[in-house]
């Protein structure tokens, strides 16, 4: 039901159940916001929505209130924006004076909204925040004096991902945000997703940065320096860089990574197919083994790590194999030939997850004590690195990849979406049986937007059901239908939800329509490509059919698994 209401002295629509708010971002009228995020039940907390309504003595929050039929509102009169410049400056009272050192200068929405309510000195003095820098975790960086008590963080991580990780700790002006008992986020149980620092205005949550580490590589001589980057990563990088995204920006990227100093370029994405490969395998080779159980994916991180800590249950049902990352890894580390001058491979990884920083560390992850990935970066690291080295990717001639890990098929980038990898195996299960394709009807249902989603697929006699848990949110529902017996050959689970495209080394999407819309780019490109599967590509084909026979550490593929434990947090 519409009816009018009276904004700033003109009539808008106004629908009956939503908030000010809505009404008036509808109609084209915005007003600055900081604690809202978008399909998150709104709190009013930051009171930076504050609007002024006739007949009411006092400011009421626009994203809170309900809009009423009878409402004449001022949205930008003296009174509201003194109140909105007054909020802003209680914010910088005791806020640290070191924006240009600020990991978020020039992208903090704080430094924004100062900006824009024309806040230009410093009319009231709060005692400064004394300064502490959490770098425990190996991916994620805590800076409590920048911190605004905003509340986003705490909100994405108990109704999103679920992990409850943080909370709000102590009372009136000693309130800050920690994980249990006030430790360090090594102690905690954060599962290095990154969601929080995907929705903190400020930079109190940002990724752990290992650039120095990586320039002072890319200075030595004796070193073979090789990078490897996640089908996703040219396409983020283009949004980042402000560059148009091409089918030739992928060539471009190899040739801007050669130039930064980097010897040899390898794609992720053949690892992501040995992957889709072995797991296809496997569900084909349990076909006639009574009382199989399910195979659930390992590929994400975070919900590895989330699964050690609170579903240990599940963890005899976790896939040995190694993520992408590291497959791809332990080639490197196994066939980059070294030399007297060089006796030694570095290997970077750039990848849309900050939860691939923790997983490079684990130990499970290891040779002798030596990590097959030395370095991980986010998607804006690597874009920071780009700008310091000065290169214009707009002026660069393509160049491939370099072999053995020169191609890669479009199920490599299908894998970077929730449901991805269980429709990739589910294509190479169907064409091992003799099949074009897998059912595109019954594959389509892993397409679809819940949270948890399944399907059952026949090729060729062989029958696998496929189950996909979209987020954290949805493996409730996966664990009751494992405990009423409902039987699943391949589960497949993404910390994330949209899965990496919404990862926590990627550009803010805001929005899940514009994780919808990240995720329709893949199906198309999917569509678009000749090799849509491991099965039909050389690289793949090399590898299995050359590489790893002429490589003993290879040869046996165990260097391709590893083994997950039980893991004791605070709670």
């Amino acid at each position: 039901m519409q009816f009018t209401i009276e904004v700033n002295n003109r009539s808008i629509k106004a629908e009956k159940g939503e908030t000010i708010l809505s009404a008036l971002n509808r109609n084209g009228i915005m007003i600055p916001t900081l604690c809202r995020m978008a399909e998150f039940t709104p709190t009013g907390a930051c009171r930076m929505c504050v609007v002024e309504v006739e007949g009411r003595d006092r400011l009421i929050t626009a994203c809170s209130a309900p809009v009423e039929e009878w409402m004449k509102i001022k949205t930008h009169s003296p009174r509201v924006i003194r109140a909105r410049k007054t909020i802003v400056e209680l914010l910088l009272s005791n806020h640290p004076d070191d924006c240009l050192y600020c990991d978020r200068n020039l992208d903090c929405e704080l430094q924004r909204l100062s900006d824009e309510m024309q806040v230009r000195e410093r009319r009231i003095r709060g005692s400064k925040i004394k300064p502490r820098r959490d770098q425990s975790s190996p991916a994620i960086v805590r800076e409590l004096s920048k911190c605004i008590l905003c509340g986003r963080c705490i909100r994405v991580c108990e109704e999103v991902v679920t992990a409850t990780s943080i909370d709000f700790i102590g009372r009136g002006r000693y309130t800050h945000v920690g994980p249990a008992m006030d430790r360090d986020f090594n102690f905690s149980s954060c599962i290095h997703c990154g969601q929080c620092v995907l929705v903190c205005p400020t930079g109190a949550l940002h990724e752990k940065h290992y650039l120095s580490e990586v320039q002072e590589q890319l200075s030595k001589n004796d070193v073979i320096r090789v990078i490897q980057y996640s089908p996703l990563v040219p396409y983020a990088l283009a949004n980042e860089m402000g560059v148009k995204y091409t089918r030739d920006f992928d060539r471009i990227l190899n040739a801007t990574l050669r130039k930064t100093g980097f010897d040899k370029v390898f794609l992720s994405g053949a690892g992501t197919d040995i992957l889709i490969t072995e797991l296809a395998d496997a569900i084909i080779g349990s076909e006639t083994t009574a009382g199989r159980k399910p195979l659930i994916v390992s590929a994400c991180p975070a919900w590895v790590k989330y699964c050690e800590q609170f579903t240990p249950e599940l963890l005899p049902l976790l896939s040995t194999l190694k993520p992408p990352q590291q497959i791809s890894g332990s080639i490197i580390k196994s066939v980059v030939p070294v030399s007297d001058d060089r006796p030694r491979v570095y290997t970077v990884s750039v990848t849309p997850c900050t939860a691939m920083k923790f997983e490079a560390r684990r130990d499970s992850m290891t040779r002798k004590g030596i990590s097959d990935i030395d370095t991980v970066l986010t998607v804006r690291e690597l874009a920071r690195l780009i700008i310091l080295y000065g290169i214009d990717m707009t002026n660069i001639d393509p160049e491939p990849a370099d072999e053995p890990m020169e191609l890669r098929s479009s199920a490599a980038l299908l894998a970077e979406v929730a449901g991805g990898i269980a429709e990739s195996v589910l294509r190479t299960i169907a064409v091992r049986a003799g099949g074009k394709e897998a059912d595109r009807v019954a594959v389509k249902k892993l397409r679809s937007t819940g949270i948890f989603r399944e399907t059952s697929v026949t090729a060729g006699g062989v029958t696998c059901s496929v189950a996909v848990v979209d987020g954290l949110k949805g493996l409730e529902k996966l664990k009751q239908m494992l405990d009423a017996g409902t039987h699943f050959d391949l589960v497949e689970v993404m910390a994330c939800p949209g899965g990496c495209v919404n990862g926590g080394g990627m550009i803010p999407a805001g929005s899940k329509e514009a994780v919808r819309q990240r995720t329709r780019f893949i199906w198309q490109t999917d569509e678009q490509e000749a090799v849509r599967g491991p099965e039909q590509s050389s690289t793949v084909a090399g590898l299995y059919g050359n590489v790893f026979d002429q490589c003993p550490e290879l040869a046996d593929k165990k260097l391709f698994h590893t083994h997950f434990s039980k893991r004791d947090v605070l709670l």
